[in-house]
């Protein structure tokens, strides 16, 4: 089985991110991308899981969609030429850039 996936996706609670870098704007691009699987980013990040759990469903095993009503309006975003399916998979990021004594530390 082949199909194209982004792991590497940020939420729009992770720093420097655009505002609206949200599951339907991630399902949207995706299918203009033709990416089939995409990561969510920064799950574990309380209001981020908040929003997952609210706007997707399960879908094939360990894989998640957009609820039918969210994906069907974003869907009139996306040319018709461009329409396929999206999944998406829980992702997190390890990150090791912490602030000590005022200073940011990689």
């Amino acid at each position: 089985m082949q199909f194209i996936a982004d792991f590497h996706v940020h939420s729009k609670f992770s720093r420097a991110t655009a505002r609206n870098l949200d599951l339907e704007n991630l399902y949207i691009a995706a299918q203009l991308k033709g990416i089939t699987v995409v990561g969510t980013g920064d799950f574990t990040h309380p209001g981020w899981f908040a929003e997952i759990k609210e706007k997707l469903e399960p879908a094939e095993e360990g894989l998640f969609k957009l609820k039918k009503e969210i994906a069907g309006e974003c869907d009139k975003k996306v040319p018709l030429s461009c329409r396929g399916k999206v999944r998406f998979i829980l992702v997190s990021e390890i990150s090791n850039i912490y602030k000590k004594n005022n200073k940011t530390r990689k």
